[in-house]
């Protein structure tokens, strides 16, 4: 298989990817399209019969799906539909009335942002934005020197009389970049590598598997590629041939979407608008996550767990019981092993009244051991082998029994599995992390007669759709803390990237992954903090900390302890007061959140987001600005060295207040107590004071802290609305007004080199004095 390195033989996974089959040696079996002929126009867009390279014909229908969208079907059928339709839609085009013009063989058809123009004979389809510049353009097919075709063009292929795979090739100039395609561990640009869109249970985030796939590219070009399928789609981009993209879609059509800019931040505000909005996570969760990890546990384990973290002053929301809330050999059938928790009502109870939320682990496997198989097999409430029988699969790759799968195609066994869920939220569990999902084999089979290719990605939506609604409906929101995913899965928050090894260059890869998934549309990612797999070294679990605590969410999470205090003294300081950063940093954070749920750009943010035109941007791939105003640069290494790039502008050294000009390789070092960050120069940081917890409300109390004492206007997001502060520098005078329910505590002055504190300060028409701010570096006023 092409996902097994050679000569390892332990690495398998019970649900492989079917691969594409071989032609023989020549061009028979392509069918690629060589003329067409109008059928017919109307507001959206223009219908075709095309003519083939094999002598056939298909429908092909280009029409706006969408202002600055494009969408294009090829098809045998004009009403054929991708088979993960029969689960649910997957992307939902909108409505837009086009400029549709045919004149002879060229006909176009605007969308406004872009415009699709076609050549009917013979056939050639490019696209150009509003002002005519080309976006992209199809490309007929590589030839090698021997003349025989290295690509496929715009067509299918048939393989022994039967469709293998539909297919488009795009021409890629040599300096285009492209990014995207779901939570991707390799390298940022994707370019020379294929990409194949199939969930794996990835045993960690240091290969191109991956739990969370999305068919979503974008070029530094100005355009994005969608395409609507949830079949394992494979996307060749350049590397057959440096000068192709190649998209093979093994569907009964290629269905995809033209999606224009210019910007990234455009480009993934009109893929929401054909999707879903991402989700926003309640407020409570930006708060720390800490797990029980993967070991046993127990309700006396627990309390004390929650005692020692308000006693040690540990900021902290929610406490994650892992799997072995759960009997043993029985997950996960949703039961309290009561002998471990007797009282569990009593200690939800408890755990709430010291203002913590709890999160229960589980996924949509039930083991074989389980008293509730018999009866849910009897049902008929698993997917099923092509015999009939129930698919018991080896979902745990033999560490643990194997198990079935539920099947959320029957309507019967989701009622079944949300009434084995409402008992625990209604009892006080705050919210589930739904595990798993990834091992739907190829050959199986679920009771609305998909087979598990078809199903297999779109599994996990149906999963997360399923804990959502249920979660919504006992306790008010949809959040659940999800690995798998796919196209459309930002309406699941929160994901995150499960199973890493605990080293640093596993903490990098990490950070690769969450840059390519916000790309993708997922604004609400984390991480395990700490890495999953082993235990990190005291200097790795600070560094990790500290990565976490300037994530959109954090959860400390492994196979070992990652409890602060199970750490040397000097690592639990650095862990904890990276936290009580992030805490003072939640009114900023919050209101990043609220603007990413509204436009869909992350919160952890490839510099290319904010810097499009930046070549340096696009490579730049283990650093990011979270918001707008911070750019964060794990430290990636022992030795407490590293380069960071600095987009345009200028940026302020968060911990010294050196101000470094942008657009340049900065070589920094920074001590174990110190993450490298730093702050776009004038940036008004709204910050809180010391907590321990987030809570429900509207912050009671933030400062705006300025980072340079010049002109600003921010808008803040909180849960009681919006509120727009401006900042006017006159001279010696610093004048300040707050329009918004948001209630300010004071303003700040940062230590900024270079930056002339003022004399006076004037907030909403009062003359005040600067406040201080302990814990942050900030100039006393």
């Amino acid at each position: 298989m092409p996902y097994r390195p050679p000569l390892v033989p332990h690495e398998t996974f019970v649900a492989d990817p079917p691969d594409l089959p071989v032609r023989a040696p020549g061009e028979e079996g392509l069918s690629a399209l060589t003329r067409a002929e109008v059928l017919g126009t109307d507001t959206a867009g223009v219908s075709l019969k095309a003519g083939t390279s094999d002598g056939g014909s298909l429908t092909v229908r280009i029409s706006a799906a969408g202002e600055g969208v494009i969408r294009v079907r090829l098809s045998e059928d004009p009403l054929a539909r991708g088979r993960a339709a029969r689960a649910l839609p997957l992307v939902r085009p909108q409505p837009y009335v086009a400029g549709v013009r045919v004149d002879g063989d060229r006909v176009r058809v605007d969308a406004g942002a872009v415009v699709a123009e076609l050549h009917l004979d013979p056939w050639h389809l490019r696209f150009v934005d509003r002002t005519g510049a080309p976006l992209l353009e199809q490309s007929r097919g590589e030839q090698d020197i021997s003349g025989r075709l290295r690509t496929l063009p715009f067509g299918r292929s048939l393989v022994d009389g039967a469709v293998a795979a539909y297919h488009e090739s795009f021409v890629a100039p040599g300096d285009e970049r492209f990014v995207g395609l779901g939570e991707k561990f390799t390298p940022l640009d994707k370019r020379g590598q294929r990409a194949l869109m199939w969930n794996f249970d990835a045993f960690g985030s240091e290969s191109d598997r991956a739990h969370k796939n999305v068919p979503l590219y974008l070029s530094n070009r100005g355009y994005g590629i969608l395409v609507d399928s949830g079949m394992p789609v494979e996307f060749d981009i350049c590397q057959s041939t440096h000068s192709c993209v190649q998209i093979l879609v093994p569907d009964d059509l290629i269905d995809y979407y033209v999606l224009a800019g210019p910007t990234p931040a455009e480009i993934l505000d009109r893929y929401d608008a054909l999707t879903c909005r991402p989700a926003l996570p309640p407020k409570w969760a930006f708060g720390t996550w800490i797990s029980s990890g993967f070991v046993r546990d127990s309700q006396e384990r627990v309390l004390d767990r929650a005692r020692r973290i308000r006693e040690r002053g540990i900021p902290c929301d929610v406490l994650h019981l892992d799997c072995y809330w759960q009997v043993a050999g029985a997950w996960s059938d949703l039961r309290w092993d009561t002998a471990q928790f007797p009282d569990p009502a009593g200690m939800l109870a408890t755990l709430a009244a010291q203002g913590f939320r709890v999160c229960l682990w589980i996924n949509p496997y039930v083991m074989t051991g389980s008293p509730r198989y018999a009866e849910a097999a009897e049902a008929g409430y698993f997917l099923r082998r092509p015999d009939g029988s129930v698919y018991v699969a080896d979902t745990w790759h033999g560490s643990h029994p194997a198990g079935a799968i539920i099947d959320f195609t029957n309507p019967a066994a989701v009622e079944w599995f949300t009434g084995l869920l409402r008992p625990l939220l209604a009892q006080g569990v705050a919210v589930l992390k739904t595990d798993f999902a990834e091992g739907v084999p190829a050959d199986a089979v679920a009771s609305n007669g998909m087979t598990g290719v078809e199903l297999h990605n779109v599994y996990s939506l149906l999963f997360n759709d399923v804990v959502s609604a249920v979660t919504e409906e006992v306790v008010g929101h949809r959040m659940v803390w999800a690995r798998s995913s796919y196209l459309g899965g930002q309406r699941h928050a929160a994901q995150w990237s499960g199973d890493v090894n605990a080293t640093y260059p596993a903490m990098a890869s990490t950070l690769r992954g969450g840059l390519s998934h916000g790309l993708s549309g997922v604004p609400f990612w984390s991480h395990d903090t700490g890495g999953f797999h082993g235990t990190p070294t005291p200097d790795l679990y600070v560094r990790w900390a500290q990565f976490g605590a300037l994530s959109p969410l954090v959860r400390f999470h492994g196979t070992t302890s990652r409890l602060p205090w199970d750490f040397p003294a000097e690592a639990e300081r650095g862990a904890v007061d990276a936290l009580r950063l992030r805490y003072r940093l939640l009114p900023y954070l919050y209101s990043a959140a609220v603007t990413a749920a509204r436009t869909g750009t992350p919160m952890l943010r490839a510099l290319l987001v904010d810097s499009p035109d930046d070549p340096a941007a696009w490579g730049a791939e283990l650093e990011y600005r979270l918001g707008t105003d911070l750019l964060v640069a794990p430290m990636i290494s022992p030795d407490g060295r590293r380069y960071v790039y600095l987009p345009a502008g200028e940026w302020v050294d968060f911990w010294t207040g050196e101000v470094h000009p942008g657009g340049r390789h900065l070589r920094v070092s920074r001590p174990l107590e110190q993450i490298p960050l730093f702050v776009r120069y004038g940036a008004l940081i709204p910050v809180a004071p010391p907590a321990d917890r987030v809570g429900d409300g509207p912050f009671p109390r933030v400062t705006l802290l300025s980072w340079g004492a010049v002109d600003a206007e921010v808008t803040i997001h909180d849960v009681d609305g919006d509120t727009t502060v401006r900042a006017c520098r006159s001279g010696d005078e610093f004048r300040v007004e707050v329009d918004g329910p948001l209630s300010i505590d004071g303003v700040a002055f940062a230590r900024v080199s270079g930056a002339r504190l003022p004399a006076r300060l004037v907030c909403d028409g009062e003359v005040t004095a600067p406040v201080r701010l302990d814990g942050l570096p900030v100039a006393q006023g």
